[in-house]
């Protein structure tokens, strides 16, 4: 896979001075849940175009990427503003691949940035708000990575698995009989916003480790999109 990374040479791109922080969006063009998913229409905009309009209304990002293989999401992100300075590799495009490989490989085109977010599509109510207040609190504290979370649904000490048989079998062993008032907070995390400096981040080649730190969004503000519920749900939260 790593034979596969070469670099375009050839960017002309109209940047911010300083060139510290680069967005990058990965929206590939086979998604299987909701075909055409990263182009399909939510409310009146493209899915695709909710993530580009909040990373381009930021104070801290110097340059918005949209990274895919698919010709008519890179028409798309263009129209909105984003940059598309490359096509994917079609290997880097499969529903097997590591969600980290194609932002190590949009890096290796980009080498110039220090620090890296990723913004998925698929999370189209996360503000620029959002994204400026991780990356201060990571700069604040010198991260090398942060990951944003909400408020879980329900706490972990809830969930279950069933045996062959069908008997209940707790996911994890924390007490499911206490009151939820004396089990302690439990965060989800909710796709919206990946940080980490470069170096970092091809050191590791995840964005998250034991030393990572956590960013809490509301939870109205952290759908991901996955099926079709979800997009009912974001499409009646961004209604009001």
């Amino acid at each position: 896979m790593r034979g596969e990374l070469k670099i375009n040479k050839q960017k002309s791109f109209n940047r911010r001075s300083g060139k510290k922080l680069l967005a990058i969006i990965p929206a590939r063009g086979g998604s299987k849940g909701i075909p055409g998913k990263n182009i399909k229409r939510l409310g009146g905009l493209p899915l695709i175009a909710w993530t580009i309009r909040a990373a381009k209304k930021s104070k801290l990002i110097d340059c918005v990427v949209v990274s895919t293989e698919d010709k008519k999401i890179a028409t798309v992100a263009k129209k909105f503003g984003a940059e598309v300075p490359f096509l994917r590799p079609k290997g880097l495009s499969r529903d097997s691949t590591p969600g980290i490989e194609p932002v190590l490989h949009a890096c290796l085109e980009l080498p110039e940035y220090q620090e890296i977010l990723c913004l998925q599509p698929t999370s189209p109510l996360r503000s620029s708000g959002d994204i400026d207040q991780l990356v201060a609190f990571a700069r604040k504290r010198r991260a090398s990575s942060v990951l944003s979370l909400c408020p879980a649904s329900k706490h972990p000490a809830w969930d279950f698995a069933l045996t062959a048989g069908g008997r209940l079998k707790p996911f994890v062993r924390l007490g499911s009989d206490q009151p939820r008032q004396n089990l302690g907070k439990a965060f989800s995390l909710n796709g919206a916003i990946y940080y980490a400096k470069r170096r970092w981040l091809f050191k590791n080649k995840t964005f998250l480790s034991a030393r990572t730190l956590g960013f809490v969004m509301p939870k109205e503000r952290s759908v991901d999109i996955d099926d079709w519920y979800d997009w009912k749900i974001a499409d009646m939260l961004r209604k009001g």
